[in-house]
Formats: C-alpha cells, sequence, structure tokens
C-alpha cells in the first residue's frame, strides 16, 4: 500500500509548533532557575500559599491593572508588608532589573514557574 505524500503546508505547520512548544518550555526552565536561584520559591509556589501568596493569586491580583509590573518590580526589589498578610516579604537587592521582570512577566502571564506546564486559566 502506498501512502500519499505528506503535504509540505502540513510539515512546516508542525514544524512550527514543535519549535514553539520547544521555545515554551526554555523559557519555562529560564523562569523557574531564576526563582530558584534568587530564592523565591523558598516562600512561594505556583498555585498555593506557602509563607507569601502563590503566583496564581498574584496575578488574578494585579491582572490588566495599568502598572502592575513596575509596582510588583517595586515591591520584590524594596520588600513589604500589608498586602498579603502580616508577614513581611524581604527585600530582594540581588535580583538583576531583566530576571526581575521576565519573572513578573511570567506570573502575571499565567506561565508556568515551577518548571511544569502552564495552569489551566479560570
Amino acid at each position: 500500500m502506498k501512502l500519499a505524500p505528506f503535504p509540505r503546508w502540513a510539515t512546516l505547520s508542525l514544524s512550527m509548533m514543535i519549535c514553539a512548544l520547544a521555545g515554551k518550555a526554555a523559557a519555562d526552565e529560564i523562569t523557574t532557575s531564576i526563582l530558584k536561584a534568587n530564592g523565591c520559591n523558598n516562600c512561594h509556589a505556583q498555585a498555593e500559599q506557602i509563607v507569601g501568596p502563590a503566583f496564581d493569586a498574584v496575578r488574578k491580583k494585579y491582572e490588566g491593572q495599568k502598572g502592575a509590573l513596575d509596582m510588583l518590580a517595586n515591591k520584590v526589589r524594596l520588600g513589604g508588608t500589608g498586602v498579603w498578610g502580616q508577614v513581611a516579604m524581604p527585600p530582594n537587592p540581588q535580583i538583576s532589573d531583566a530576571d526581575l521582570r521576565l519573572v513578573l512577566k511570567a506570573i502575571l502571564a499565567g506561565e508556568s514557574t515551577s518548571g511544569g506546564s502552564a495552569p489551566a486559566r479560570p
């Protein structure tokens, strides 16, 4: 039995999907490594509160708010208390501006911060 040739457009489409998935996995891995290197995972997780809020809760609270990225970057950099309870978030001067913005963009976009697949959005 002779199989019909695979259409060129299907081959290109499949190749693009594979590249996109590989790129997303690499981006998730970079985000995860930044979080681990800076100790963020000691207090935060993707879906459940540990000491600080879950990243999913942060996304839900600030999603779509104008200036949220800059406000959160300032909060992470300087630390603070009162928004999520009385447990203080320590200042984090060691994380680079580029890494901080990359991680916060991923959190606000609902991307995975645990090396796995992104959570389902409600």
